[in-house]
């Protein structure tokens, strides 16, 4: 049973204490500066507020990438963003998170008591302050480092110029530094409540990203990141107790395990070893809406995602002798990585419970409002009625899995060129291992020296719009299915600086659509032609395989450019303060 032991998320309190005239006289119906910062609540209620910044369900974290097709173009993808008048992430009110964090900081010094609880509730300030500007700097570039509580008299920082990347980076890595070494160990706060493996882990996913920013960049000092980035993520290995957990799936049709996608529909994530930290919902108190929501999402998966599953013999699909083909999504996903049937709708996967028995589709609705690939993302899709109920969806949320942490391990070692079969052992096959269906198959392990994948190139350019080694291929491959639809992958694409990745026709392309697939359709659908005469639709012969595919943007392609890593600065902003530049590309 869930503990309700948990950080309670308080929205209505007011930051800006200090907006009070400062008087001998304390109100005492008020809070100001004069009644709070005397005790450790104070802190921690203070910090309770920052905590609605952190991840939560959404069925949207990937949709805008090559994982997912939308059914209208995304504006990133398809170049169609223009320069914001005003607004565009850069008003006043996207910097007050940071105005509040850095006035906690300067006034917490009054506050009596313990002072490595008080200690604690620095730490976790200061991770926020981390975590916002980590977002900004994955959004913007360069930013503006403020590190004082803003008036409006301080002119000369108001009207300052952004502060270099890598300046601002390193802010965020000593902010995250101190926020390891301070917050308590995960046995000595409430549930849901920072600790120091959730600090390391977001010090781990900040190096990896700068350093590999850097590196396809061709900037200098990119393996010093990439090893704190490695240093850090082994830490939370050695001393976390974090583990890869293989699900009860209690949910199943004649030997069909769900032991991956159990893990994304638990009731209770405080106990739950892979979970480094939950966000908590409970029945009546707090509570989402995702699992009735991913079957609403209005996009589809890829027909490049699905086809990056590799075998259960741990070879991809050009390789595989086990490979069945794309003649129907049974086909499609037999002999393949489990994963890919834990995630993605088909006729096996319960949609909800029938008495005591799971019932499912028989095949997914093709539709512009529900699914126009044909591939529907049900990875977070619970089969009890009652969590598809709309906004009655109780299970947690994991905000940090230890899954991430094995993968950033995995990936930095090897951008460094030093990992080992140790390492892989230790990392990518603790993830294959919890795939292994008991008396059925092994899945395939990953060595230091695997095939290269004929899919590596598009056109018989390099997926990547470079060269990179099998073994960095497969990584990447790993994370991407690891952790799809959980909100990475836009990150990864640019952080590789590869964005080349969207031109490839098939990040656009759906499901096959044959005369078996049609007539399936038919007889599912009341002799309805699911397909005939839709105008949002193409069919895409491919590869001169007298094969149709869907195609969801009729008549469409897409070209990549670089301008797209960043956002662009609002209008309004840049004659407000000379000193701010625009980023590359916007002008």
């Amino acid at each position: 049973m869930k503990r309700y032991k948990f950080i309670i998320i308080l929205i209505g309190f007011v930051l800006a204490l200090g907006a009070c005239d400062v008087t001998d006289t304390v109100p005492e119906d008020a809070i100001t500066d004069l009644n709070f910062w005397k005790k450790t609540d104070d802190l921690k209620l203070y910090a309770n507020n920052f905590y609605t910044t952190l991840s939560s369900p959404s069925q949207w974290l990937d949709n805008t990438s090559d994982n997912c097709v939308t059914n209208s173009p995304d504006n990133r993808l398809f170049n169609n963003i223009t320069v914001p008048g005003s607004g565009g992430g850069w008003a006043i009110s996207n910097w007050s998170n940071i105005r509040n964090v850095n006035y906690f900081l300067s006034h917490y010094q009054t506050v009596e008591g313990d002072e490595q609880e008080i200690a604690h509730y620095v730490g976790e300030i200061r991770f926020f302050r981390a975590h916002e500007y980590f977002n900004k700097v994955k959004t913007f570039g360069d930013v503006p480092w403020l590190d004082k509580d803003l008036t409006t008299t301080d002119e000369e920082l108001l009207f300052n110029s952004r502060d270099p990347r890598k300046f601002v980076i390193d802010k965020v890595i000593e902010d995250l530094e101190f926020a390891a070494l301070n917050l308590k160990l995960p046995q000595d706060v409430e549930n849901g409540r920072l600790h120091k493996f959730a600090a390391l882990q977001l010090l781990a996913r900040v190096c990896l990203y700068e350093g590999t920013w850097m590196k396809y960049r061709n900037l200098s000092g990119w393996e010093a990141y990439l090893e704190m980035a490695a240093t850090a993520s082994k830490q939370i290995m050695d001393e976390g107790n974090y583990a890869i957990v293989k699900g009860n799936a209690p949910y199943m049709f004649d030997d069909y395990p769900l032991f991956y996608r159990q893990q994304f529909i638990q009731e209770d994530l405080t106990s739950n070893q892979e979970c480094v930290l939950p966000r908590i919902y409970v029945k009546d108190k707090l509570m989402h809406g995702l699992s009735r929501q991913v079957n609403e999402t209005g996009w589809g998966i890829s027909k490049d995602f699905i086809e990056s599953f590799v075998c259960v013999d741990g070879l991809p699909i050009a390789l595989s002798p086990l490979y069945q083909g794309d003649d129907s999504l049974q086909l499609e996903m037999t002999n393949r990585d489990p994963r890919l049937r834990n995630m993605v709708d088909n006729k096996n996967l319960p949609y909800y419970l029938d008495g005591s028995r799971p019932i499912s589709y028989p095949a997914t609705t093709v539709a512009v409002n529900e699914c126009p690939t044909g591939y529907m993302a049900s990875k977070f899709r619970d089969p009890v009625p009652a969590q598809n109920e709309a906004n009655q969806t109780t299970y947690d949320w994991y905000v940090f899995r230890y899954a991430e942490v094995l993968l950033i391990y995995a990936e930095a070692k090897a951008e460094l060129g030093t990992i080992s079969q140790t390492d892989l052992d230790l990392s990518i096959n603790m993830l294959r291992a919890r795939l292994d269906e008991p008396g059925v198959f092994e899945m395939g392990r990953l060595s230091l020296n695997p095939a290269e994948d004929p899919l590596a190139l598009v056109d018989g350019q390099p997926r990547y719009g470079y060269a990179i080694s099998p073994l960095l291929y497969e990584i990447r491959r790993e994370r991407r299915i690891e952790l799809a639809f959980e909100g990475f992958r836009w990150d990864d694409i640019c952080r590789w600086n590869a964005g080349v990745l969207i031109e490839n026709p098939k990040t656009m392309l759906g499901m096959v659509v044959n005369e078996d697939v049609v007539e399936r359709y038919k007889n599912l659908f009341g002799g309805t032609d699911q397909f005939e005469g839709r105008s949002f639709y193409e069919f895409t012969d491919w590869d001169g395989a007298d094969k149709k595919l869907l195609k969801v943007y009729a008549n469409s392609s897409r070209t990549w450019d670089d301008k797209l890593y960043l956002n662009p600065l609002p209008t309004d902003q840049l004659s407000l303060n000379p000193n701010l530049t625009q980023n590359p590309g916007w002008n």
